[in-house]
């Protein structure tokens, strides 16, 4: 008889913690229903797609209250020496919220959208779906290649997304983004190569224990892994010199599906970005931590900069500053990672998770006002007051939550915490960098801010309708109650994450 392979079969069976993967579990298995639900739907019946998706980003958000509710840390997927591949923990949890929450938003814009432009119905709400199943599964992935293949789920469906769009922009976009996103990917995986090849694991924890006693010869090669593995993740985040897909993605992309990537896509890469080098990179600490501090402040600078230029007659002018500013913003998100290195542990991570939740309400917000207008340049904002007071009253509000300045109290509190950890950490130079950049970046929100207040010709007053009119009370009420109770975010700097 042919010995088995391992000594003891009955280690590799093992129990699943259903509860612990459920959020990202239930929002793929609405995406199979959807798809499914879409072969019998008929014409006008697969509007009920839209409420389908709905539900089921709704119950993937329901199940992380057990989660939340819970005492301690959750893993599954173990190996016999204690390596887990998936974990849910304080830090992957508030990741999937912004995410998975990031996603619902998205669904509620797109509602209207889908059916205004005469998108495939099926197709568009199995997308998103499967994207945010992804983005959902990615900060609870604790080896390389859950990792990948996390990233890989949140970003193939948003390459089809782009192309749904059916004017020749969204073709367009959809190529730069993909050819962009593919050779990032590779880069990537040749690193993720060369680290398991220096270290023997694959699993994020024993690669830190493993490259502390690796081998002088295998150093060089590890540290070569190391940096080609964060190009992948700085990507995602849209950080300088990967950023040049952003403007003309959101161009093309359907408004909702530029919002839910500058959101959820940039969540995806700064999970990704913080795990590998928080726990698994953490002997190079003061390497990467040097790295990120350089990237954070070419990024917002670059982002700040572009942002300056846009003008206000251009089409599209509306979503593209606001895809510059995502990109500034992407700035101010890495500065508590690079503090990380420097401090030498995972505390001022906090700061960022705390600044993503923030920018994530108050970005898509933004988004949804555009969408729910209809307007392209930011010309077309001139007066928005006179027409519709109160689609104009919440993007002046979110617009001051992105700068900073009361009422968007909560805005203010999470550029606070990011600067807090920036100098706590002694990088009083990016500090200051941020400071100016914060000051620039005042200018293009207040000039936006003011038009939507100024005389304009006379115009008819615009209806907005209802699954838009719901999406902005419901991001408006979310950035005002944290406004009034900023608590409820920030406090996750105070604690631990991981």
């Amino acid at each position: 008889m042919t010995p088995l392979a391992v000594a003891d079969p009955g280690t590799l069976v093992q129990s699943v913690d259903w509860v612990a993967i459920a959020p990202p579990l239930v929002a793929a298995l609405a995406g199979l229903v959807v798809l499914v639900a879409d072969l019998f739907l008929k014409g006008s019946q697969k509007k009920a797609l839209s409420w389908l998706a709905i539900g089921g980003l709704t119950a993937a958000l329901a199940a992380l209250l057990p989660l939340a509710l819970g005492s301690g840390t959750r893993s599954t997927f173990c190996l016999a020496d204690g390596g887990c591949s998936y974990t849910a923990d304080h830090f992957a949890l508030a990741f999937q919220l912004l995410a998975l929450g990031g996603a619902l938003i998205a669904a509620l814009l797109s509602a209207h959208t889908v059916d205004k432009d005469g998108l495939p119905a099926g197709e568009y709400w199995f997308l998103l779906l499967s994207s945010a199943a992804g983005a959902a599964l990615l900060p609870a992935a604790r080896d390389l290649a859950t990792l990948i293949v996390a990233l890989e789920v949140a970003s193939l469906p948003a390459f089809a997304l782009v192309a749904l769009r059916r004017d020749g922009r969204g073709a367009e976009a959809a190529l730069k983004f993909f050819l962009s996103s593919v050779t990032a990917t590779a880069v990537m995986l040749l690193g993720v190569s060369f680290v398991y090849a220096a270290t023997g694991t694959l699993h994020l924890s024993a690669i830190a224990e493993a490259l502390t006693t690796a081998p002088g010869q295998l150093k060089h090669l590890a540290e070569a892994g190391a940096v080609l593995t964060l190009v992948g993740f700085a990507f995602k985040t849209a950080a300088v010199p990967f950023h040049f897909w952003v403007p003309d993605t959101y161009v093309g992309a359907p408004v909702p599906v530029a919002g839910y990537l500058s959101v959820v896509g940039k969540a995806a890469g700064l999970a990704g970005l913080a795990l590998v080098t928080t726990v698994a990179f953490r002997p190079y600490g003061h390497t990467w931590g040097l790295v990120l501090a350089v990237l954070a402040a070419v990024t917002m600078t670059a982002g700040n900069v572009a942002a300056l230029r846009q003008r206000a007659a251009a089409p599209n002018g509306a979503v593209r500053l606001l895809a510059w500013s995502s990109v500034s913003q992407a700035g101010y998100l890495l500065v508590p990672l690079a503090a990380a290195g420097y401090a030498g542990d995972d505390h001022p991570v906090g700061a960022t998770v705390a600044y993503a939740l923030v920018y994530g309400v108050v970005n898509l917000g933004a988004f949804a006002v555009v969408a729910a207008t209809g307007h392209s340049r930011l010309d077309d904002f001139q007066g928005l007051f006179a027409r519709n007071r109160w689609a104009a009253l919440a993007l002046a509000f979110f617009l001051l939550c992105l700068a900073g300045l009361p009422p968007g109290v909560v805005g203010l509190f999470g550029k606070v915490v990011v600067f807090r950890a920036a100098v706590d950490a002694g990088l009083g130079w990016l500090a200051v960098v941020m400071a100016v950049n914060v000051v620039v970046a005042l200018y293009y929100y207040l000039t936006w801010t003011a038009k939507l207040f100024a005389t304009a010709p006379e115009a008819p007053r615009t209806r907005i309708p209802g699954p838009l009119t719901a999406t902005l009370a419901l991001t408006a009420s979310v950035a005002a109650v944290l406004s009034v109770a900023p608590q409820l975010v920030l406090q996750v700097v105070s604690g631990t994450l991981f």
